[in-house]
């Protein structure tokens, strides 16, 4: 199944036919090792010009791959920018009706969300 996966991304992107991927949900249910090897291959796209829109519900790999974020929730557009603005906090919370915290680890590492049980500290 990955090999197909990976056929499907990477012969268009090989044969320069394509300008556009479209990918939707192109890591769910593969491991993290292939999850971050297909998201390095489309983000090695989209660095040599081409581009990418990609439907995904691991906020965590968006945050780390996405250079813009269209989030949806309850069939609306909820927010739209760079992942920063957009997976905070405040609007995830409210887009999705829990509590999530974002944790900063030092500079140069990607930003990751914990959702928060209801009444958990923090």
């Amino acid at each position: 199944q990955l090999a197909r996966v990976l056929c499907q991304v990477w012969q268009p992107v090989r044969a320069g036919a394509a300008n556009w991927l479209f990918l939707d949900e192109p890591v769910a249910s593969l491991d993290i090792g292939h999850q971050l090897s297909i998201m390095q291959v489309a983000r090695d796209y989209a660095d040599g010009g081409g581009g990418v829109i990609t439907v995904m519900h691991d906020l965590n790999l968006t945050a780390m791959f996405a250079d813009r974020v269209l989030l949806l929730a309850g069939g609306e557009v909820r927010a739209e920018g760079p992942p920063g603005e957009v997976l905070c906090d405040e609007v995830l919370s409210a887009a999705y009706g829990c509590r999530l915290r974002l944790n900063t680890p030092p500079v140069g590492a990607v930003p990751y969300l914990l959702p928060q049980a209801a009444g958990a500290g923090g």
